[in-house]
């Protein structure tokens, strides 16, 4: 449905690409693809004695877990927040009114309000093994650097920002905003860790008691 809308910035330099909202519902999508994918495979080669087919099926179940540590949760909830803070604040700097004109309500909180109990329900239900937190940070500052670079350099090709809220602060002051957002992001990453672990920690005392 995102896709579908005809809007004009999605015409120009970087597409749909260009926004982060954008980013993460491809990463959601995918995540829960393989989510997916894991499932199937385990319900298919449970029982079986080939080592190849666990083999795979365990490359899969890794790729899940880190998936969920280093992108779908702190992304997802950094998009949210972010979004919703942003909105209430001052709409315009990060979703103009213009926009209700293109995306219907029900699209907006689908984009920037479900992503997150979706990935807490998945959290709750699954078990999901984290890296080591130097890798697991190291991976979400790399994402978060990736796009800051790439926001400037849409900047620097079409000589206008992303979202507008960066139209309105000086050079010093974006500086600071991007390592503040890298910091909140890296907050993100440490309290899923931590949320993942209270979660099956609590529900493996309960399985004792």
């Amino acid at each position: 449905n995102y896709k579908a809308i005809d809007m004009p910035a999605h015409q120009t330099y970087g597409g749909s690409w260009k926004f982060l909202t954008f980013i993460d519902l491809v990463i959601q999508a995918v995540f829960f693809g393989v989510c997916v994918l894991t499932d199937l495979s385990s319900l298919l080669t449970k029982g079986s004695a080939s080592m190849e087919q666990k083999r795979q099926l365990r490359k899969l179940i890794s790729l899940r877990d880190w998936m969920m540590a280093v992108l779908a949760f702190p992304v997802g909830a950094f998009v949210v927040t972010m979004f919703w803070t942003l909105y209430v604040y001052d709409r315009d700097l990060v979703y103009p009114r213009l926009l209700d004109s293109f995306i219907p309500q029900w699209l907006n909180h689908g984009m920037h309000t479900t992503v997150l109990p979706f990935i807490i329900i998945e959290m709750r239900t699954t078990h999901h093994r984290y890296p080591s937190r130097t890798c697991g940070l190291f991976a979400v500052c790399m994402f978060a650097v990736g796009y800051v670079v790439w926001m400037c350099w849409v900047h620097s090709m079409t000589g206008v920002w992303v979202y507008p809220l960066l139209e309105h602060i000086g050079p010093m002051a974006r500086i600071l905003f991007f390592v503040c957002l890298m910091a909140l992001i890296s907050v993100y990453y440490v309290l899923g860790e931590i949320l993942n672990n209270y979660i099956w920690d609590s529900s493996k005392s309960k399985l004792k008691g």
